[in-house]
């Protein structure tokens, strides 16, 4: 949906994502300026709002066994089959499982969410001096990437950081993330490195395999910020989707949010973990995996604090699009049977992605008949 008619009651909505998008200042300029309704182009179906009230129905317990939590610092080779049993069992069914002992100091990761923190609620004038929809820019602030042709938009800005495998000169950084961006990337880094080995033992493969592919080459790090809401019943802070890469590193902050569709169609709470960071299959490893590692449905449920933001950092781990030419294909010789998928070089991939935004899933275009 392009929103570019005008309505029946001469509403234009082209107009209000114009409007929107020339202040610059995202979400979190509507809340500075004392919103209590919040606008017609943030308001999601009823259908994309259905289970976004957090009951925290589900226990502990059973969320445990929903979402595992892996221990990575084990060597052993006992804990080492248990950790890649543990990592088969999640990423083949619900996509999701939490790491521990992965190596992130974590002052390491309080100081990127504190900076991701810090750069949002600075000076106005250094975000609109960031404000892009450019992507070829390393560095850029804006709200919702895919504001002119999703359905709805999402109650969020976003700090986009192109980390690796070329990352922009510290000067091209905002001052608030500068002195942490590059080792906060350098050490989420290691942890993708290490749950790939992990999932390539899964599929019977080399530990080094996935990450010969080249899944880990580059990464960019979407820092998210959730202002409050005045009305969380009427939209989202992010609509269901799946990640477009191989994989997805996730840090949160201690507030509860994000949500996971498991089963027949359930959407469960994903309450944080202090100091674990979050791992989720990406749309290409389902792919190179031959559905054998799922990339599940997932969103951000509207923030409810009064006065407090919701801080994440997802680092999304991919080839290297600019160089790169390789076709991802199903891998053969693993068991995984005929090819469900044709192939693909990455950057047509992500291309679709960014073409069909969050509405749209780039593998159902992949998919063989």
């Amino acid at each position: 949906m392009s929103g570019t008619t005008v309505d029946s009651d001469g509403y234009d909505r082209r107009r209000e994502l114009q409007a929107f998008d020339d202040t610059k200042a995202g979400v979190k300029g509507l809340v500075d300026a004392g919103v209590t309704a919040i606008p017609p182009i943030f308001r999601h179906s009823p259908e994309a709002l259905e289970g976004v009230i957090i009951t925290s129905s589900t226990s502990e317990e059973d969320m445990a066994a929903i979402i595992p939590t892996v221990n990575l610092s084990s060597s052993a080779a006992a804990r080492r089959e248990e950790a890649v049993a543990q990592v088969r069992r999640a990423a083949g069914t619900v996509g999701f499982f939490q790491v521990v002992d992965h190596g992130v100091p974590a002052d390491l990761m309080a100081g990127m969410l504190a900076g991701v923190r810090g750069f949002n609620e600075g000076p106005a004038e250094a975000k609109r001096a960031l404000y892009s929809r450019d992507q070829a820019r390393k560095a850029r602030f804006n709200s919702n990437f895919d504001l002119f042709t999703s359905a709805a938009a999402n109650w969020r800005d976003t700090l986009f950081l192109d980390l690796a495998p070329d990352p922009p000169p510290p000067e091209e950084l905002p001052e608030a993330v500068r002195h942490v961006a590059a080792e906060y990337g350098e050490a989420v880094t290691e942890v993708a490195l290490r749950v790939l080995e992990l999932l390539s033992e899964s599929l019977g493969l080399r530990g080094d395999h996935l990450r010969e592919m080249g899944c880990a080459q580059s990464l960019n790090a979407a820092c998210q910020y959730y202002p409050p809401c005045p009305e969380p019943h009427l939209t989202l802070g992010t609509r269901s989707h799946t990640d477009p890469g191989f994989l997805t590193v996730l840090l949160q902050d201690g507030m509860a949010g994000l949500q996971v569709l498991v089963g027949g169609g359930t959407w469960v709470d994903v309450p944080p973990v202090p100091g674990a960071l979050l791992i989720n299959i990406g749309d290409l490893l389902q792919l190179v995996s031959n559905d054998q590692l799922r990339s599940v449905e997932h969103r951000v449920v509207a923030n409810k604090s009064k006065d407090t933001a919701r801080v994440s950092v997802a680092s999304f781990f991919n080839t290297d699009m600019r160089r790169s030419t390789r076709l991802y294909g199903p891998i053969t010789g693993t068991g995984t049977g005929t090819p469900i998928y044709r192939s693909v070089t990455a950057r047509d991939f992500i291309a679709t992605f960014i073409t069909a935004g969050l509405d749209g899933r780039p593998l159902d275009h992949y998919r063989l008949e």
